[in-house]
């Protein structure tokens, strides 16, 4: 199989974290979890400027949300079940639409993933390691998601000492979208993907 041009560029520098100790399978591990921390940097840095870009667009909805859910309080208040039914249904898609854009911005981290098993698969396929006492072995793909779960929990110790990402931590703990606690489910809503911050 042909390795793709893109892929043939990033080769050269991918491959030499796989040969570093002389042990196949020492360097293996260690390339890998080189490339993991590769896919969980590139995706921390993706996810912060998609929510720099869409904040104008989650504020909007959020205020949408809002607008939407008290005027369904006020129709129930004063006993108007057609205003309620209207009012109720076009918060529910308010909140709907909240919900897919907080995915979107989820989906934002796990980009370089499939980047980095598409590379992968041009160098290692068929490779696999025997898991010792039970009769089953780990491909490249169960390697890697392995590494990249390690890889995202020591990344996520350091990240705010990053100039770049300290800044976002700081817009982040600023942030308030409009509605506050009351237009999501949780604190930060879609900004707790990015911030890492607790719900509630």
């Amino acid at each position: 199989m042909e390795m793709h041009p893109f892929f043939r560029f990033l080769d050269p520098c991918l491959i030499w974290f796989y040969r570093l100790t002389g042990s196949a399978q020492v360097d293996f591990v260690i390339g890998t979890l080189v490339l993991a921390f590769l896919a969980v940097i590139m995706g921390e840095y993706a996810i912060s400027l998609v929510f720099l870009a869409g904040r104008k667009n989650l504020d909007r909805l959020n205020r949408e949300a809002v607008r939407y859910r008290d005027l369904t309080m006020d129709a129930l208040k004063v006993g108007d079940k057609p205003a309620y039914k209207a009012a109720n249904q076009m918060a529910n898609e308010a909140f709907g639409k909240v919900f897919f854009l907080q995915i979107a911005l989820s989906a934002a981290r796990l980009w370089p993933v499939p980047l980095a098993l598409a590379w992968m698969q041009y160098r290692f396929h068929g490779v696999e390691f025997p898991l010792g006492v039970i009769p089953y072995s780990l491909g490249f793909v169960g390697v890697f998601l392995l590494l990249y779960v390690v890889a995202y929990f020591l990344f996520k110790r350091v990240k705010y000492h990053l100039p770049y990402l300290r800044r976002i931590k700081e817009i982040l703990d600023a942030y308030d979208p409009p509605g506050g606690r009351r237009a999501q489910p949780g604190r930060w809503g879609a900004a707790a993907q990015l911030g890492g911050k607790s719900s509630g």
